[in-house]
């Protein structure tokens, strides 16, 4: 496979998963601030945008700020609206590694898109609604109409690189917060984990079981442990048989040793010292794409976002 098309192909992953996570994260930050009148406005709106790592240099955030910035900003990578324009554009240049159906779902995604946006200050939710939807349409198709080639490894492997550095900046963000269970209950909503933990755990939301579900759980694919384990999968698959060395394989390494990490260490040691465990997966992560970026796309940086 030419360089180029792995390359649009494992970032077309990451923007789509970009916009899905941004829009959840969003949906459940506006219903809080409709529905808790005692909330400080100004210090969660602020709190998200350094979660996001897009928050230095902006004044009295509000709301409206957060969703300017974070859903509607066609120039930013980190916006919905960006991401969306970003996996469209890529699509384009690659259609014959994808399915008809995959980029007719982003073309036309991206065209709705713009013109949900004019009606998007009068409900917000409905935007943030529309961008889950296509996100699950988009990996439904990607599933369904692709082979298990090279095209699907890379793009699933940025989607679970995506969705490794989204989770830890929700499970960063939320343990330094004194918000207690309710607060716990939002971050599980933004990781559509919510009804999955009740069933898991068959109690109200606990603070350590919650985070020990986001971290540890074998079966939800939105836990660090399975979406670490997915990526070290496809980077397998993608490594060429043979002895284990270069960039490729210090993906691997990387991918591997993070995942062992979690496995392997106890509970109650990991919750003990999480932001330092959350820290070094994160890092993992932004390792492993310059890896993955060294070894098959050897022109191009990774694009990384800094908090």
């Amino acid at each position: 496979m030419l360089s180029r098309i792995a390359e649009a192909l494992f970032w077309i992953g990451r923007y789509v998963e970009r916009a899905d996570d941004t829009a959840r994260i969003l949906d459940v930050h506006y219903h809080l601030l409709l529905e808790d009148p005692w909330i400080d406005e100004e210090e969660a709106c602020r709190a998200l945008l350094d979660v996001m790592g897009v928050g230095e240099g902006v004044v009295a955030p509000t709301g409206r700020t957060v969703n300017e910035i974070l859903a509607y900003d066609e120039a930013s990578p980190s916006s919905i609206a960006g991401a969306m324009k970003n996996a469209r554009e890529n699509a384009r240049g690659v259609r014959e590694a994808i399915s008809s159906e995959m980029w007719e779902c982003l073309n036309a995604s991206w065209l709705a898109l713009r013109e949900r946006r004019v009606l998007a200050g009068a409900s917000p939710s409905l935007f943030f609604r529309f961008v889950k939807e296509r996100a699950a349409l988009f990996a439904g198709l990607t599933d369904m109409t692709m082979s298990r080639d090279e095209s699907f490894r890379f793009l699933t492997l940025g989607r679970a690189l995506e969705r490794i550095d989204m989770t830890c900046r929700l499970l960063s963000a939320r343990w330094s917060d004194a918000a207690g269970s309710a607060g716990w209950v939002t971050t599980l909503r933004c990781c559509s984990a919510h009804e999955a933990y009740l069933r898991t755990y068959r109690r109200a939301v606990d603070v350590s079981l919650a985070a020990q579900f986001l971290l540890l759980d074998r079966h939800f694919p939105r836990s660090l442990y399975y979406t670490l384990e997915l990526a070290e999968r496809r980077l397998a698959e993608l490594t060429p048989t043979g002895s284990p060395a270069g960039p490729q394989y210090d993906a691997r390494r990387l991918m591997g040793r993070a995942r062992t990490d979690l496995e392997f260490r106890p509970v109650d040691e990991l919750l003990d010292d999480l932001p330092q465990v959350l820290s070094e997966v994160q890092s993992a992560g932004w390792a492993t794409s310059a890896a993955v970026a060294a070894r098959f796309f050897g022109h191009t940086s990774p694009l990384v976002w800094t908090a």
